[in-house]
């Protein structure tokens, strides 16, 4: 589930700054819209592939990406297939919220969003997320940068700019999200819908997550079984973490439910997919 506070460290204390980046690089709203991709989307993994192309991982060379592996496929929605509001990022007086930063990547991280909605639709779920993350907690959009629903449906999550490609800019750069406090930037924040304390996720749900771990594994050569330094390059703070954590490994919480204990399992079906 998403945190209490909107930034990577102390993103309040960074208001005015964010208020006269918002101002100086505004554009007319339209522009600042995402264009809708294919609701149906072929992920390719490998050196020769998405891998090869966005490799932004800190003192990796370009050259070094992942081993070719065999292609996988997740259905993705982006914020236009879903009905994402694009007013709700901006204040009354239009100036952007929380306008966007981006930074390498070093860490994945899985959710449960725990929202106890019973709303048989999906995306409906995912907007009544994106509205109370933005609006009622005040982060200007959406926490998460994916969620995945029970029939494995992958939904576009914060926005991150007009190149089409989800959560990142197009340098391959990861738009910070607020989902893991005080650890947010450079972390990729991943949710399944629902609430996950005692239910596990469904097969088709826990499948796309696979997929889309990776994915975006593969894409940032990172290895999904290893640990990791993190450090925030805005606060400064460093962790050790896995490479593919869940939020309990971040902080005192019982998110993502029994995932968490699926989480060994899962990094390793993740490696298998990349071939390591």
């Amino acid at each position: 589930m998403t945190d209490q506070d909107p930034g990577s460290a102390d993103p309040r204390g960074r208001a005015g700054r964010a208020r006269r980046a918002g101002r100086a690089g505004r554009a007319d709203r339209a522009r600042r819209v995402r264009p809708v991709v294919p609701v149906s989307r072929r992920v390719f993994l490998g050196a020769l592939g998405v891998a090869g192309t966005w490799s932004v991982a800190p003192r990796t060379p370009p050259a070094a990406a992942a081993a070719p592996a065999a292609p996988a496929a997740y259905t993705l929605r982006s914020r236009g297939d879903w009905g994402a509001d694009e007013s709700l990022r901006y204040a009354a007086d239009g100036t952007e919220v929380w306008p966007p930063e981006y930074h390498p990547v070093q860490t994945l991280t899985v959710h449960h969003t725990d929202d106890r909605s019973t709303d048989p639709d999906p995306a409906a779920v995912v907007r009544a997320i994106y509205r109370n993350d933005a609006v009622g907690k005040g982060y200007g959009d959406i926490g998460y940068h994916f969620l995945i629903d029970r029939d494995g449906r992958v939904y576009e999550g914060r926005w991150s700019g007009t190149d089409g490609t989800p959560a990142h800019d197009a340098a391959g750069r990861l738009v910070t999200g607020a989902h893991v406090l005080g650890y947010n930037t450079g972390n990729i924040g991943i949710a399944l819908l629902g609430t996950l304390t005692t239910t596990p996720a469904s097969a088709a749900a826990r499948t796309a997550l696979l997929q889309l771990l990776a994915e975006l594994a593969g894409r940032h050569t990172l290895a999904p079984l290893g640990k990791v330094l993190y450090r925030n390059p805005v606060s400064g703070v460093s962790r050790a973490a896995p490479v593919i954590g869940a939020h309990r490994h971040w902080a005192a919480t019982d998110c993502p439910g029994t995932l968490f204990a699926d989480m060994p399992a899962i990094r390793a079906e993740t490696a298998a997919l990349i071939g390591g």
